[in-house]
């Protein structure tokens, strides 16, 4: 049978000519290579017709008037022989090396992997392990920070004020627009759940004592660092990534300049500075869009709204949640620069990475959110 898609590619299939009796044979001939095999539809024409020979253990194959093989070609043969010679063939001399490296590469058996059963017990002892060894790097991080800050204190006019001051920039100024956005939604969609239940018991106005408690002690701050930690802590293991890979941290070194100097204290710095701006301006925007909500659903004006805020939420609940911006902006900086540091030089390890340090610093900032909780839990009521 001739493939008619590639000429110079032919499988004769003479067995009807000779009689029931006759010993079925497979003439191959042409050029077996991944250039004409590529072509199309011959590929796929082949595949099928060794296909249906696959499993006839009788044929005669004559191989020997192929003109050029390739490993491709010689495998597809291996493959319609079930893995094993056939027991009428006929092969090029030429040819015979080809199909001595396959039949010899099929013949090696890989090992068996073998799972421990208590592999689980390995799994956890390297988590537990790993979990220590970033604790210890994590402490020698904040060790080395308050050093540079204590330099940076006796000597501020040699200080990176520049760096601070791009810091500030990138995370907090350009961190406005998501955080107004983000802050005005869950306003709204809060304030409008609210007032759903308020109306049934006839209590409007304590959407006033919802909205501000729960926007300006809890939501506003969490909220404004997830983001934060998002948008800026990827951005910042991402740098320091990029840094390893194309050896500017190792260059740096080698100039006598400081990691902990020049990187690592400017954005602690900036993110302890512009992340209490950025919570007042979440939680103004969170709350706006409560008012706009409580307008729509209870027809409270904002007139009302603005006057029973401070009496409904008292002002030192405020001020805990400018601390939590500031303690949760320092805390995203230093996860993001710890595992920006420990990027290996290679583009995986850097996706990784930054992947590892968003959720770290997500997780640490929802666990210190729950210690504000327990500390401050009889302040502000």
């Amino acid at each position: 049978m001739q493939i008619e898609n590639a000429p110079i590619l032919s499988i004769q299939h003479p067995d009807k000519a000779s009689g029931s009796g006759a010993t079925q044979s497979i003439v191959a001939s042409g050029v077996w290579q991944v250039h004409t095999l590529g072509r199309r539809g011959v590929l796929k024409a082949i595949t099928r017709t060794l296909a249906a020979l696959k499993h006839k253990q009788t044929l005669e194959w004559d191989l020997s008037n192929i003109e050029r093989l390739d490993h491709v070609g010689a495998q597809m043969f291996w493959n319609a022989w079930g893995k094993q010679r056939p027991e009428r063939l006929t092969l090029d001399p030429q040819h015979e090396e080809l199909f001595g490296r396959i039949e010899k590469a099929s013949a090696i058996k890989l090992p068996r992997h073998r799972v421990s059963p208590l592999n689980w017990l390995i799994v956890l002892g390297g988590g537990v392990l790993s979990f220590f060894e970033h604790l210890r790097g994590f402490v020698g991080l904040i060790g080395q920070l308050v050093l540079d800050f204590g330099r940076f204190i006796r000597r501020p006019q040699a200080g990176p004020w520049r760096e601070i001051s791009a810091n500030i920039y990138h995370s907090g100024f350009q961190a406005l627009g998501i955080t107004a956005m983000v802050g005005f939604l869950i306003g709204v969609v809060l304030s409008f759940l609210s007032s759903q239940q308020l109306r049934m018991f006839g209590g409007d106005i304590y959407i006033v004592n919802i909205l501000g408690m729960s926007v300006i002690r809890e939501l506003g701050p969490l909220l404004a660092a997830i983001l934060v930690a998002g948008r800026s802590g990827s951005s910042i293991t991402a740098q320091l990534g990029v840094m390893r890979v194309t050896e500017e941290l190792d260059a740096m070194l080698v100039m006598g300049i400081s990691h902990g100097q020049r990187l690592i204290m400017p954005k602690v710095i900036a993110l302890a500075i512009s992340m209490p701006l950025l919570v007042v301006w979440t939680d103004a925007m969170a709350l706006i869009g409560g008012m706009v909500s409580a307008k729509i659903e209870l027809g409270l004006s904002f007139r009302y709204f603005i006057q029973k805020l401070p009496d409904a939420v008292p002002v030192v609940n405020y001020t805990i949640g400018l601390l939590k911006g500031c303690v949760f902006g320092m805390l995203i900086a230093l996860v993001s620069c710890h595992f920006g540091l420990r990027i290996q030089p290679n583009t995986e390890s850097l996706g990784r990475g930054t992947t590892t340090a968003v959720v770290t610093a997500i997780t640490v900032v929802i666990l210190a959110d729950a210690v504000f909780a327990i500390i401050f839990n009889d302040v502000g009521f």
